[in-house]
């Protein structure tokens, strides 16, 4: 678990990869999206690449999660405030554009698997890039093993 000073702030989650295990999420550290677990011995954090960003995102919207504990639940509006804050630090023109369809979908109420796909357009579009869902189960592993 990294550490820095400013208290992480607004952490919402996305949902469960596992019936009972941590919940998965994002939040606020000093202005920086950050990757949150809500493990069993507390809730931690690290730095967040914009593909893992986009990876809780699709997660959400493509239903691949299970139900977030209730004061923590991030709702769309949520979602649509952190892909608006990806597009804002896109210096890519063409990704820029993928991010800012995606925030169209998200506020037109599109069904969530459309969201799913535009957020996956958006994603790198590196060979070794993993699966969403497995992305976020490695880095779960990686911030709080044995959950």
């Amino acid at each position: 678990m990294e550490r820095a000073a400013a208290p992480l702030q607004g952490a919402r989650a996305i949902g469960r990869l596992v019936a009972g295990g941590p919940w998965i999420g994002f939040g606020y550290r000093a202005a920086e999206c950050r990757f949150v677990v809500g493990a069993v011995d507390g809730v931690r954090d690290r730095a967040a690449d914009q593909d893992l960003l986009l990876a809780l995102a699709i997660a959400y919207f493509a239903e691949a999660v299970e139900g977030p504990p209730a004061d923590l639940e991030a709702m769309q509006s949520d979602l649509s405030a952190l892909v608006r804050q990806l597009m804002g630090s896109e210096p890519d023109p063409a990704r820029r554009g993928l991010l800012r369809e995606a925030v169209d979908a998200i506020d037109d109420g599109l069904a969530g698997d459309a969201v799913a796909e535009k957020l996956q357009a958006a994603r790198s579009s590196r060979d070794d890039a993993l699966d969403p869902v497995e992305l976020l189960s490695q880095n779960v592993r990686e911030i709080a093993p044995g959950g």
